[in-house]
């Protein structure tokens, strides 16, 4: 929300079922018996927020770094969501398209780096991890497809775990560099930490948003209660999805989730 400096993120949080992958919310449309159709939805309500805080000015990119994706559903999440963003933009005005790039965190998988030489101090930390700002994007990724391995954070202890961006669209051309330049510097500007953290912070914002949404719908279970039973009665299938409760709109304006 505050562009240059990117370090003011909006907040919204939505509920939907139990292992749904495609967030459901982006986009909506709502026909009314007096107004019509109406549209809603989550993107399209960052773009008017964007659009009041910066002096009635709209995004002419937009950037989507989207965390919990198998490589699965690459194509179905892909497809789905730029949609949704595509709808979303032309709702507010017509001929109104950004350039968008889609990238996917993952940082659940097995892949470790190591300095060639551990005893060299230019090619390691502290803790023997390689240093951060550490890239690869040869040999050991996709041998068509744009993506790349970051270790954007110094370890403390154990073997650092670099984080995988698979870029899966790209309007905006972005080299290489200039897209991993990008993502490390964001790494740098989580409102948590004085260092660099492990992944970009719109992605750390919404796991942090995430949590804090799920003590919303345990009505009021404290931690030491049983965990299974909480889990098996948010996950039934046959349990209908409880809506979250709404933030207040002086309360939006900040990043209360962090």
């Amino acid at each position: 929300m505050d562009w240059p400096e990117v370090s003011k993120y909006r907040c919204l949080v939505s509920s939907q079922g139990h292992r749904e992958e495609i967030i459901t919310d982006l986009f909506t449309q709502v026909r009314d018996p007096q107004r019509g159709l109406v549209h809603g939805g989550m993107i399209r309500e960052l773009l008017v927020s964007f659009y009041r805080t910066n002096g009635n000015r709209k995004p002419a990119r937009i950037i989507f770094y989207r965390d919990g994706v198998s490589e699965g559903q690459f194509n179905q999440v892909l497809l789905y969501e730029v949609d949704a963003i595509r709808k979303a933009c032309a709702s507010l005005e017509e001929g109104y398209l950004p350039r968008i790039t889609f990238i996917v965190v993952q940082k659940r998988h097995h892949t470790r780096l190591f300095p060639e030489n551990h005893r060299a101090q230019d090619q390691t930390d502290r803790s023997g991890n390689i240093l951060p700002g550490t890239v690869v994007d040869m040999k050991i990724c996709h041998p068509s497809e744009f993506d790349f391995y970051l270790c954007s954070h110094s370890g403390i202890q154990g073997t650092s775990r670099p984080t995988h961006y698979h870029v899966l669209y790209d309007e905006n051309q972005f080299s290489a560099d200039a897209l991993q330049t990008l993502t490390y510097n964001l790494c740098y500007t989580y409102a948590r930490c004085t260092r660099s953290v492990s992944i970009v912070p719109p992605a750390y914002y919404a796991h942090l948003a995430a949590f804090r949404a799920r003590h919303y719908l345990d009505d009021g279970i404290s931690d030491q209660g049983s965990s299974s039973a909480v889990g098996s009665r948010l996950h039934d299938p046959a349990t209908p999805v409880k809506q979250l409760p709404k933030v207040k709109e002086n309360i939006k304006q900040f990043m209360f989730y962090c």
